[in-house]
């Protein structure tokens, strides 16, 4: 895949920007970049295949609710110094766009930290809002909802969004971030790999 394009939209837009070929290289990028910090995660299939919470945590003081189930957890993400997350879909022209339950991760994104950083793989990477916006409501959330056990439809068949009322229904807030918000630090990890939903 060629990320010129895509690393120069997010910059226009005030990201810093990094490539990686593999997630173990972003994961010792971030393990060198991130010393005696707070750091809050966002609930990420990317960053438990990275193995990055064990990674930090031997430098760091790391609150995840992945690992800690609880709202008390997600609010103690939310006082973190940094952020580490990724991203249900990119954009070639430099959006990022995320779907929630609770919205402690979008929340995270838009405000709180000094500092953002999402690590995005390659599957993630779309051409623009529209396909975005599809992939995170087709692919992304049935995979998580999935993933967390939830009873939707989408969960149970695991193929498209059925834009449900159910009561365990994961799609309940979406973001679009199209510049860094102000005020914050915000970078871009990009791995030339599939990683996550």
């Amino acid at each position: 895949m060629e990320y010129t394009q895509i690393r120069q939209s997010f910059e226009r837009h005030g990201f810093t920007t990094q490539l990686f070929s593999t997630k173990e290289e972003a994961a010792a990028y971030l393990a060198e970049t991130l010393q005696n910090q707070t750091i809050g995660f966002g609930g990420s299939e990317t960053l438990r295949e990275m193995g990055l919470f064990a990674l930090l945590h031997e430098k760091n003081a790391v609150v995840w609710h992945n690992r800690i189930p609880g709202m008390q957890v997600r609010k103690l993400a939310n006082c973190a110094e940094v952020y580490i997350t990724s991203a249900n879909a990119v954009t070639e022209t430099g959006e990022i766009l995320n779907i929630d339950g609770t919205g402690n991760r979008v929340a995270m994104t838009a405000f709180g930290p000094g500092c953002c950083y999402y690590v995005v793989g390659k599957n993630k990477i779309t051409a623009n809002i529209n396909d975005a916006y599809h992939r995170c409501k087709n692919i992304a959330a049935p995979l998580n909802a999935r993933r967390v056990g939830a009873k939707t439809p989408c969960a149970v068949k695991g193929d498209k969004c059925y834009d449900c009322d159910s009561p365990g229904r994961i799609c309940r807030v979406i973001s679009v971030i199209e510049r860094v918000p102000m005020g914050m630090k915000c970078e871009m990890i990009f791995v030339d790999e599939d990683m996550g939903f």
